[in-house]
């Protein structure tokens, strides 16, 4: 009998629809996988979304199982959480993580999951690609202790650093955006929160995620001398304006790049990709990581859902979409 699934599908920019697909029977090593749940990356998938990737970076911001090309029809995604229906012993019955689109049924290699610690929900564990990014991007940083941080932008990766930076010691962590409702999410990860025109500046290192010019630009000032600049914004297609006129040269100032798709130099011949994976994960355990999601839909309303986040109809950090029926709520 031919195994099938339901996928959610960018059928062309701004349109997406539910499409039937067959699966493959799985080889020897494989696992059968029953979504639980899958996380809408707002920023990133709602980019895609809209078509809004660069051709120059079709390769680099192509899904570890994206079906299809840019800007598509294709099929993307890579925040989901299931259940082993088939496959090894180890893994029968077990919750994982997959970085896999947003589909009821699909077949990976054994390798391609990643067992959710007990500690760890499933409905919290979609948020495990945001945290590894977070993860990769500190690798980077590199903060010290009694540092001065702010982190400009509010959105799911800014509020994934912030909570991580929480638990530094005596560091100063100023949570930095537009949206003065983020003040409550500053609040339950443990760090403060400030409009842009309020932050505290003689940073040592500020963390921007807001993927804006302003943004950016409120970054470099609120820099000490010789600070440094994280930019973990993706702007797609966009071109931005740096400032780096005025004080830029003579503080001495540093805007540096950071980029999940390569684990850090700093780390990278001690680390593997699942071994910062598992450390996400493993992180993932503190509830209050709960906060980032602000909003749940079934996989079945998906099509109506994504044009809304992406024209920001509907405001959210990550947006969880539930597989099962008798727990979702819209």
């Amino acid at each position: 009998m031919r195994r099938t699934a339901s996928a959610f599908w960018l059928r062309s920019p701004g349109h997406g629809e539910i499409r039937e697909v067959a699966l493959p029977e799985p080889a020897a090593g494989d696992v059968v996988v029953r979504t639980l749940a899958s996380g809408i990356s707002r920023g990133t998938e709602t980019l895609v979304f809209r078509g809004g990737v660069p051709e120059s970076q079709y390769a680099t911001m192509r899904a570890p199982f994206q079906d299809g090309d840019f800007p598509g029809p294709l099929k993307y995604g890579y925040l989901n959480v299931g259940l082993v229906e088939e496959g090894p012993p180890s893994l029968r019955g077990r919750s994982v993580f997959c970085l896999y689109p947003h589909q009821t049924r699909y077949v990976v290699p054994a390798s391609a999951v990643t067992p959710l610690p007990d500690t760890v929900p499933a409905e919290r564990a979609v948020l495990a690609g945001t945290v590894e990014t977070a993860v990769n991007a500190l690798w980077d940083a590199a903060p010290l202790i009694g540092d001065r941080i702010a982190v400009v932008g509010a959105g799911m990766v800014g509020c994934c650093v912030a909570a991580l930076l929480a638990r530094y010691p005596a560091v100063r962590v100023q949570l930095v955006d537009a949206d003065p409702t983020r003040a409550q999410t500053a609040k339950a990860l443990g760090v403060g929160f400030a409009l842009p025109e309020d932050a505290a500046g003689d940073c040592d290192l500020v963390v921007h995620t807001s993927a804006t010019e302003d943004g950016l630009a409120r970054s470099l000032e609120l820099l000490a001398p010789e600070g440094t600049v994280l930019e973990l914004s993706w702007y797609g297609d966009r071109r931005v304006s740096l400032p780096l006129g005025e004080a830029f040269h003579s503080r001495r100032l540093v805007v540096r790049g950071s980029q999940v798709g390569t684990v850090s130099p700093a780390r990278s011949s001690r680390r593997t990709f699942a071994d910062r994976l598992a450390l996400a994960l493993e992180l993932l355990a503190d509830p209050a990581f709960d906060a980032l999601i602000t909003g749940e839909c079934a996989f079945e309303e998906l099509p109506r859902v994504l044009p809304r986040l992406a024209s920001g109809d509907l405001p959210a950090l990550c947006h969880r979409v539930l597989y099962d029926p008798d727990r979702t709520t819209t």
